[in-house]
């Protein structure tokens, strides 16, 4: 039980770092390393008694002094741990406390005085807390939130009052306030770059209308020149007044996909001028083709009402895990950017599924890229459409 609990905690203290929580995953680690070690040297120290009651015979055998040395220090360092415990959750407290019984319990077995009754129903109960807290840690680390409850802290320790005042890097509105989607809208307007949420995870926008601010998101994330950005539109009918040639095939696939996490890679084309784009059309897709998302956000929706089309790509530097929070994005790219729009949580974690639909009425569309639709899902969708 003491091994499973520390592998359980390693595992939570792996998803905490990926969700940016360091003072959790360090606490995780600290409980898994201890338990760990306890673990493996009760296991040790039963299996080197086995072995002396079978060559030596000897009933006083099973006695280490070693190990009750090591048990006893054990037993005040734990007593730190109850403390730490205690600022997290009320299960990890107990899980805690009942280790410290259970510790008690090994050093009366070390001198031969444990009731059986007493193990018995510390092992029990320690099993109990260990199988409620091993599911609410991995739920609520996998998913992000407070699937099972866990209790709240016994006491919170609090920041100094010099923490709280520390500006951001850059401007932080609310996605939820007008003024904050204003703010972002009008610093977009003039050239800067932003970290925006998407239906998927968060990203980076530049306005269309200035090619060196999509130029600035290439060296903000240190992306290769060779990889290109999609732009993103507010709805479908943007696209229809900017007529390009499009086949009745494709226009019915793509009123069946927006809006929504999928992009479509068509032909690019001077359309894309009449679209909005504007002095950035030669940075964003590539010489023959552009990809085109309509987002299933309203906060996006309004923001791109009021700046026109966006380069769009997502908020990571190049070749690490996407960003699913905006304090990912502000922690991480912050110092680059001018703004961004804070609107919580991603919905998503794992950006769109992208699909090549150049040569649709020949051969059909191909997935460039798997993301938060599966492939299957979206060659359902064509097929149907191409039957119907």
């Amino acid at each position: 039980l003491i091994l499973i609990g520390g592998f359980v905690q390693i595992l939570a203290g792996f998803l905490a770092f990926r969700k940016y929580d360091h003072l959790g995953g360090a606490a995780f680690l600290t409980f898994s390393a201890l338990w760990s070690s306890y673990g493996a040297t009760r296991i040790i120290s039963a299996a080197y008694t086995s072995w002396q009651n079978l060559t030596l015979a000897s009933a006083n055998a099973r006695k280490s002094e070693g190990f009750t040395a090591g048990s006893v220090a054990f037993l005040v360092l734990n007593t730190f741990l109850i403390i730490l415990a205690s600022s997290f959750n009320v299960v990890l407290l107990f899980m805690t406390l009942a280790m410290e019984l259970l510790i008690i319990c090994f050093l009366l077995f070390t001198v031969e005085n444990l009731p059986w009754p007493f193990e018995i129903v510390m092992l029990s109960i320690f099993g109990i807390i260990c199988f409620y807290g091993t599911t609410a840690s991995l739920a609520n680390n996998m998913f992000g939130k407070d699937l099972i409850m866990m209790g709240p802290p016994l006491f919170v320790v609090e920041s100094s009052k010099e923490d709280h005042d520390d500006p951001p890097p850059c401007i932080c509105p609310k996605s939820h306030c007008t003024s904050g989607l204003r703010t972002i809208a009008d610093l977009l307007n003039t050239g800067a770059v932003c970290g925006v949420p998407t239906d998927t995870v968060y990203a980076l926008a530049a306005s269309c209308k200035h090619p060196q601010a999509i130029e600035k998101v290439y060296r903000i994330k240190d992306r290769p020149q060779e990889k290109p950005i999609c732009i993103f539109i507010s709805n479908l009918d943007q696209l229809r007044a900017a007529a390009p040639p499009i086949s009745p095939l494709l226009w019915d696939f793509m009123e069946n996909v927006y809006p929504g996490g999928i992009g479509c890679i068509i032909k690019k084309g001077e359309w894309l001028k009449k679209l909005g784009v504007g002095a950035g059309y030669s940075r964003v897709g590539t010489q023959d083709s552009i990809m085109i998302r309509v987002p299933d956000l309203t906060v996006l929706v309004h923001l791109i009402d009021m700046t026109g089309p966006l380069a769009i790509t997502s908020a990571n530097p190049s070749g690490e895990v996407d960003s699913t929070h905006h304090d990912m994005v502000i922690s991480r790219l912050g110092h680059k950017l001018e703004g961004v729009l804070c609107d919580g949580e991603s919905d998503e974690v794992v950006a769109s599924t992208v699909v090549n639909c150049t040569k649709i009425d020949e051969s059909g569309i191909t997935i460039v890229r798997e993301g938060c639709i599966p492939a299957g899902k979206v060659m359902q969708i064509f097929e149907k459409v191409k039957n119907r």
